[in-house]
């Protein structure tokens, strides 16, 4: 199985994001410790979007290789970068929501992770019927 090339730029362009992903496990060891001060509300949306980043980085380089190995193209093959782009979209919103001082509720910036989830709901939705139509095709 081999990558396209632009999936090997895409693939190495996303693993370097696990950079700001490990960034950003730094950070919730600083919160979790007292470090760094967050309300409650705060340390839960923190600690959803840290995992959502990391979780949706994994299923979306995952997607991106079954697939090329599938041979799917075209527009759906694009859902990999779906999944890839709720995976920036989610953690954005849990994140950006709740930044502030003391916030008591989440600002309307958590309309952030609703659009990510429509997007990735919609992305999985379409790889999954990809790669079975692939697979019923090849059969």
């Amino acid at each position: 199985m081999l990558l396209t090339p632009v999936d090997a730029i895409i693939a190495g362009v996303v693993l370097l994001t696990v950079a700001t992903i490990a960034y950003g496990g730094t950070f919730m060891l600083r919160v979790v410790t007292g470090r760094q001060g967050a309300n409650d509300l705060q340390k839960s949306f923190f600690r959803a979007g840290h995992a959502h980043a990391g979780v949706l980085v994994m299923l979306g380089l995952l997607t991106l290789l079954l697939l090329d190995a599938a041979r799917v193209t075209g527009w759906a093959h694009g859902s990999a970068i779906g999944i890839l782009a709720a995976a920036i979209l989610i953690p954005a919103g849990f994140f950006l929501s709740v930044i502030g001082r003391d916030p008591q509720r989440p600002s309307g910036v958590i309309a952030l992770v609703w659009i990510g989830f429509a997007v990735l709901t919609v992305s999985v939705v379409v790889a999954g019927i990809a790669l079975i139509v692939v697979g019923a095709s090849a059969a």
